[in-house]
């Protein structure tokens, strides 16, 4: 196992992605596209290409690089497709998904983090990206049915405006359980309105909050 930084996105992708058995061409791609490092604070841009969760303020981080590949490969986005994200962050995750799909959609909760992110994915030309600052968990009904929504923050349920806004044979990936016991699923919703549910392994992210009941 490698233990030094990579020095490139390149590496980054090769090491920590195909290298551990990811092999979605497109999402590799797209990730070696995306410069990871304008997406972190700047005192951790020495830390940005590294296999871990990176810390961005408000209480938040940034997935490590595998787990934004897993998701976006889980979500199986196509060129086509309409796609909700739910939890912004610094917009790395949005930057992605936006080189692998028609559109995005992006709903953070936090307004100095919805405003940087919306600054920086403008400065980068990620423009096929719609941003918000609201309660995700609600989702964005406006825009639905989405072909795939990918929530970045753990809850004890899949939240039941996301699974309507979902839309047929549409699928959303995201960590389900307690804090200390949290699992990456992806559902695909089925014709009938059942959801067929898929398992990724173990997971540590930050909690899905909201005011919805």
């Amino acid at each position: 196992m490698r233990t030094q930084v990579p020095t490139t996105t390149r590496e980054m992708v090769e090491w920590q992605l195909a290298g551990r058995g990811l092999s979605a061409a497109r999402v590799l791609d797209a990730m070696v596209r995306v410069p990871r490092e304008r997406f972190v604070p700047d005192a951790l841009r020495g830390q940005a290409l590294a296999d871990r969760a990176l810390a961005v303020g408000y209480d938040q981080t940034i997935s490590q690089p595998y787990i934004v590949g897993l998701m976006a490969a889980a979500a199986q986005l196509a060129p086509t497709d309409r796609v909700l994200e739910v939890g912004t962050g610094t917009g790395y995750s949005a930057a992605v998904a936006s080189l692998l799909a028609r559109e995005v959609y992006s709903i953070e909760r936090i307004p100095e983090l919805a405003d940087s992110a919306r600054e920086r994915l403008a400065e980068l030309r990620f423009d096929r990206i719609h941003l918000r600052c609201g309660d995700g968990a609600l989702g964005w009904a406006e825009h639905a049915p989405y072909d795939a929504i990918i929530v970045t923050a753990c809850g004890p349920a899949l939240p039941r405006a996301l699974i309507d806004q979902l839309a047929i044979g549409g699928r959303m990936v995201m960590p389900v359980g307690a804090r200390d016991d949290q699992r990456l699923i992806c559902v695909t919703k089925q014709p009938d309105g059942t959801l067929r549910t898929d398992h990724y392994g173990r997971v540590v992210f930050v909690p899905l909050v909201s005011d919805a009941r």
